[in-house]
């Protein structure tokens, strides 16, 4: 066969975190899922919305994509490998390509599709190649002689026989030859079959045999593997009239039959979608089914989602029939955006709804009505979280580098947990969620709304866990969680002497526990106002005042992170700072230039050296000081900062005359 090499535009891989189903953001159906370089890639059909002049109730497909995964719950999208317009042999506008399959052998990709041709009726089954599993493909100037039929499958045995398996004039199978691009076998004529009240057709060539021994009802999407010396056929099949497909399957010791039929590997799916198609496989020493429904599409079922599910075999090698869930499969990292609404368990009271019912790829959310109502999550690996610090800070809090941020909504103000196990397990995190805020004069009512809410961890699970979310309060809706390790931000500070960081900021400093102020607003931020307030003899730093000597780990010092983390006080907080600057001789005629989130005045050995006034927003060398003199010696830098609403932070150097940081001094805390 001769091929038409064809330039592929790739797009840049897209990472989608998911559970069940593990595509999203488009329809991606009939899922075949092979194990390539340690990674499992499914190759599905593209299910999309029939564009205008196609028929509207019918599955409508125009190209392919390839998604891989090392963990099965993060899936990256590689971007489209073949459209219906690059197949030389194919009709462009049929939309019709149906499910595939890929193979690996001699050093080649093969990738199997059906498409309607461009002369003729039917269907037939080309084969694009590529040098890497993510494409892209070229695909081949004619298809493969002797199939008319869809849904290609090939089995790659023990010893390198390929074998092709398909739908059309019942299930069939044959040798493919050793190039992968043609059957190994004689042809013989049979009709095309009567279809959709048209007569039959001409007499064709067809190769293969039919594999005997399966079942009699309506048969497609054949998929064969090998295991433990046993072939395995397994199909879409409707057991009965008018009803839906299930999955099913079949075993011989050869591996184009005769086939002794074993039963089902999956009913029908409880919401009455028509088709299932799938694939099996063995990942890092589990087996796993990956399968459709129209999760996304519930109106229509010819819009379909990949699923994946455990699979398990008996001692006999019959297969354990799974079920369907909305958890799947892997194991999330606790840093994952973690879909939570796709729970394992939950209370009898518990639904699931679509977070928007016009676009259905946003998800769903997991409401949660009565104060005892809980949903349960498994598989989650704490590894990667800092765990929690045991000691508590002067208000009672627990001081953790580790947080939780999660998506949720309410009507009323509530409070809710994550639990570690069950219902009553130990909490990691506890949400008090409040819907309506107050911001100086201003109020907005949050009720209804989803909000990203952040809370402070109280414990972390050791490995890997289950989640329970529990309503402690009035209802609430949920849709997906996520922890965090939080940036350092601090250090505590060593006897050692330090010195600026290559820009010339100060990063050693003592850092008084923050006073409390009732400030609305920061336009209240004047010279005069401020002047009073710093001056104020009941704010200035005293023996009882409690100080922490730090090294802040970024060129700004982040005052609103040190309050949280080390004094449990944010919002509306007085902080003073300092520290000491020692230089081996004088350095004259240099500026103190800072930047500060909040108001500030410095001083340098007592005197005033620079006031940043008004509603700031910290910016590197916002205020710039007169000249001034670093005396040899001791000298010591003092800033008072004052905030309401916002963070605080701020940052400081010195610079000379050409407005280049100096950093020939060292620093010390005391």
């Amino acid at each position: 066969m001769k091929r038409l090499s064809l330039l592929l535009l790739t797009l840049a891989p897209l990472t989608l975190p998911a559970q069940n189903p593990i595509i999203r953001g488009q329809f991606a159906a009939d899922p075949t899922a092979r194990v390539f370089n340690n990674k499992v890639y499914v190759y599905p059909s593209h299910d999309i919305p029939a564009p205008e002049g196609q028929r509207q109730d019918w599955f409508c497909m125009a190209d392919y994509h390839v998604f891989s995964s090392e963990n099965l719950t993060e899936w990256t999208d590689h971007g489209m490998i073949l459209s219906q317009e690059q197949v030389p042999w194919g009709n462009p506008s049929a939309y019709s390509m149906w499910a595939p399959d890929c193979v690996y052998k001699n050093g080649r990709y093969y990738f199997y599709f059906p498409n309607a041709p461009k002369e003729g009726r039917g269907f037939a089954i080309g084969v694009a190649t590529s040098s890497s599993p993510e494409g892209p493909f070229t695909p081949e100037l004619t298809p493969i002689k002797g199939v008319s039929g869809i849904d290609p499958c090939v089995l790659l045995d023990d010893d390198g026989q390929a074998y092709l398996y398909w739908s059309g004039m019942g299930i069939r199978g044959s040798k493919l030859k050793d190039n992968m691009l043609e059957l190994d076998g004689e042809m013989q004529e049979m009709k095309m079959p009567a279809r959709n009240g048209a007569p039959e057709g001409a007499t064709i060539k067809v190769g293969g045999q039919e594999m005997k021994g399966l079942p009699e009802g309506f048969k497609e999407g054949p998929f064969a593997f090998k295991r433990n010396g046993w072939y395995y056929l397994t199909f879409p099949w409707v057991r009965q009239e008018g009803g839906t497909e299930t999955l099913a399957y079949a075993m011989s010791k050869n591996p184009l039959g005769p086939w002794d039929f074993k039963g089902i590997i999956m009913s029908e799916h409880p919401n009455g979608c028509w088709t299932n198609h799938h694939s099996i496989l063995e990942y890092r020493g589990q087996w796993y089914i990956f399968y459709h429904c129209n999760d996304y599409s519930p109106s229509i079922d010819k819009r379909r989602s990949a699923r994946i599910e455990r699979l398990t075999f008996n001692a006999d090698g019959t297969m354990v029939e799974p079920k369907e869930t909305m958890r799947g499969v892997g194991v999330n990292l606790a840093t994952e955006k973690i879909d939570i609404d796709r729970y394992e368990q939950a209370s009898s009271d518990v639904t699931t709804e679509f977070v928007d019912t016009t676009n259905t790829f946003a998800g769903w959310q997991a409401i949660l009505p009565n104060k005892g109502s809980w949903i349960k999550y498994p598989g989650v690996d704490f590894s990667n979280i800092t765990p929690v610090n045991a000691s508590k800070s002067k208000g009672g809090q627990v001081l953790s580098g580790s947080y939780l941020i999660v998506c949720a909504k309410a009507s009323e103000d509530t409070e809710f947990c994550i639990r570690e196990k069950d219902a009553k397990g130990k909490v990691i995190a506890r949400v008090k969620m409040k819907v309506k805020e107050t911001r100086g004069t201003f109020q907005r009512d949050l009720s209804n709304r989803w909000l990203t809410l952040n809370a402070p961890l109280e414990y972390v699970p050791s490995g890997v866990t289950d989640l329970v979310v529990t309503c402690e309060g009035s209802g609430i809706a949920i849709d997906w969680v996520q922890f965090k390790n939080r940036p350092k931000y601090f250090s505590p500070s060593t006897g050692e002497a330090s010195a600026p960081d290559e820009s010339g900021f100060i990063r050693r400093w003592r850092l008084m526990e923050p006073i409390a102020q009732t400030i609305p607003s920061n336009i209240v931020f004047t010279d005069t106002w401020l002047r009073n307030l710093f001056s104020d003899a009941s704010l200035q730093p005293s023996k009882k005042s409690r100080w922490f000597s730090l090294d802040s780990e970024n060129y700004n010092v982040k005052l609103f992170r040190f309050g949280e983390m080390w004094c449990n006080h944010t919002y509306g907080s007085l902080f003073w700072a300092e520290t000491q600057i020692t230089c081996p001789e004088d350095i004259p005629n240099v500026r103190l230039a800072a930047g500060s989130n909040g108001a500030s005045m410095w001083w340098l050995n007592g005197e005033e050296a620079l006031l940043l006034s008004g509603d700031r927003r910290m910016v590197v060398d916002d205020g710039m000081s007169p000249r001034l003199t670093l005396k040899k010696g001791v000298n010591t830098l003092r800033c008072a900062l004052v905030n309401g609403p916002g963070l605080s932070d701020f940052c400081v150097r010195f610079l000379d005359e050409a407005g280049l940081p100096i950093t020939n001094y060292q620093i010390r805390t005391q």
